[in-house]
């Protein structure tokens, strides 16, 4: 069983056999077909997000089930599942309110490296490593609880599976589920990588107008439209907020996505909203980070800043139907995902990344 693990945070990811012992009651081994290449991970790596190491890293995933454990009832040998990657225990306040995401046992899992026992599957030699989200997709075989997958239907390509786990429903689910946006409403959405093509696709899909992508890359910018921008800005040489505000008669948007995690860029987008619109906040900013935005417009204008994780959704609710949708020719994810690299190749994969060569990428297990 061959995976990738992070033994230092600032070193390239290392590609090597472990042992991944079999599963407990509750818990369900799946070999995985494809694992989808994101900045999450990324701000593991460079130690934007703390995680404890070594690690295997990786959240967006589609595979097979090969075994599991007692009482398991949901999936069985056989079955095509994606990783659910925030674990949610179905009984905290949370979770009963309809934010599964958000709840603090997945958190904690998180944290500490461990599945919702406490404990860790993985080793290498006589050394314990940690698993990534309950997941741990960059493995090509992972054991997790049953509540961290998700049976799909069998006729869906796995790596096109994988990324809906985690870059379209966190996308489309954030202009959806998130801000609600309403046929005829203005939507800027800053940042054109991976999530946020999906937030651009969100839109078009509720009838959004205009819908405006905001990037420092032109190719992205072009590429935007594929998923259904009308304007595009490119922010490297012109004014984001002036540009929008021409786009909207003056007026501004009604929502603006941040999907970069910069707190510069969520004071841009804030600043872009019309009378009465909300900021949304998608991207994952380093924790010491501070956003600087004119309060009084909070009261005076009624102008919002919200924060969206996973699409502010119910995977179980929200990935089949997104399934569907790609099935009936619907939700473009043909032109999303536009490199798979071999396991191997993960840290070349990361590299066209980050230099703005993908717009979503997988890696895969032979």
């Amino acid at each position: 069983m061959k995976a990738a693990i992070l033994y230092e945070v600032g070193k390239p990811l290392a590609v090597e056999s472990i042992e991944v012992e079999g599963p407990r009651a509750g818990e369900v081994l799946v070999r995985y077909a494809a694992a989808g290449v994101c900045h999450s991970d990324h701000h593991v790596m460079v130690g934007i997000i703390p995680a404890p190491t070594p690690i295997i890293l990786g959240h967006e995933g589609a595979g097979v089930v090969e075994e599991v454990g007692a009482g398991v009832t949901s999936v069985k040998p056989g079955d095509h599942v994606v990783s659910v990657w925030r674990y949610s225990c179905g009984a905290c306040e949370p979770c009963l309110s309809g934010r599964p995401a958000t709840c603090g046992h997945g958190a904690q899992m998180r944290a500490g490296g461990v599945l919702s026992d406490g404990t860790t599957r993985f080793k290498k030699g006589r050394e314990r490593v940690h698993h990534w989200l309950g997941v741990s997709t960059f493995s090509s075989h992972s054991v997790m609880s049953e509540r961290s997958v998700l049976k799909i239907r069998d006729d869906m390509p796995l790596e096109k599976a994988a990324v809906v786990s985690c870059a379209v429903i966190t996308g489309v689910g954030a202009v959806i589920n998130g801000a609600k946006v309403r046929p005829g409403e203005s939507v800027a959405v800053f940042g054109a990588g991976g999530v946020g093509l999906n937030a651009i696709q969100g839109a078009r899909l509720v009838g959004a107008e205009p819908i405006i992508a905001v990037d420092i890359m032109q190719g992205k910018l072009d590429y935007a439209r594929k998923f259904g921008a009308t304007h595009t800005v490119n922010s490297s040489d012109e004014n984001p907020v002036e540009r929008i505000k021409e786009i909207t008669g003056g007026k501004g948007v009604h929502y603006a996505f941040e999907m970069i995690g910069v707190a510069e860029v969520m004071a841009t987008a804030f600043r872009c909203l019309r009378t009465g619109g909300a900021a949304v906040v998608v991207g994952i900013a380093d924790s010491k980070s501070v956003i600087s935005i004119n309060p009084v417009p909070l009261v005076t204008e009624e102008k919002r800043l919200i924060g969206s994780l996973y699409g502010s959704s119910s995977p179980r609710l929200e990935v089949p139907r997104l399934i569907d949708l790609y099935m009936a020719g619907k939700l473009n994810l043909d032109d999303l995902l536009t490199r798979s690299w071999p396991i191997e190749q993960i840290n070349e994969a990361y590299g066209a990344l980050l230099r703005g060569e993908v717009a979503r990428s997988v890696v895969t297990y032979s």
